[in-house]
């Protein structure tokens, strides 16, 4: 009987905080309508190296935000490790999370694959953001990963 009381309480806890973290994230995310990366599909950035806009019909709930898929391949493999696939910052312009410790939208068709990590970018109005990260990557992603903590703890 104890063995069942402990399971089901690591059950409750585990469950309590995926729901207070599932609202944290959509609090602080980069969401429209709490789909992410404006749909497109989040593997395709990693296996094909290009942006391709998932389907509504091949979609997941992930801590309380929504992925867009283009195959239900590309959902399994999200599935198996969501936290390798998602965005770096919570799909905010990872430039000026470093430069600023702001949150600023995104093309989703700039981005770049670093460490095995996705990370998105500002591009409009002659302003392409991640030519400026190249420029100084190491100085801006530590600082970055900084200032993301303080929106995610």
């Amino acid at each position: 009987m104890k063995h069942f009381i402990s399971i089901f309480l690591i059950c409750i806890s585990a469950t309590l905080y995926a729901q207070s973290n599932g609202a944290e994230r959509v609090k602080q995310y980069n969401l429209e309508k709490q789909i992410a990366i404006q749909g497109y599909d989040p593997i395709n950035y990693f296996t094909q190296g290009k942006a391709l806009k998932g389907s509504p019909k091949i979609n997941l709930l992930y801590l309380g935000v929504i992925y867009y898929f283009s195959t239900e391949a590309n959902k399994r493999l999200f599935e198996s490790n969501p936290q390798k696939y998602e965005p770096q910052y919570g799909g905010w312009c990872a430039y000026a999370m470093g430069n600023s410790a702001e949150k600023v939208e995104i093309d989703p068709k700039t981005f770049k694959i670093l460490d095995g990590k996705l990370y998105l970018f500002y591009n409009a109005y002659w302003n392409n953001t991640l030519k400026s990260w190249n420029k100084d990557e190491k100085t801006l992603k530590t600082k970055a990963d900084k200032n993301w903590s303080k929106f995610i703890n």
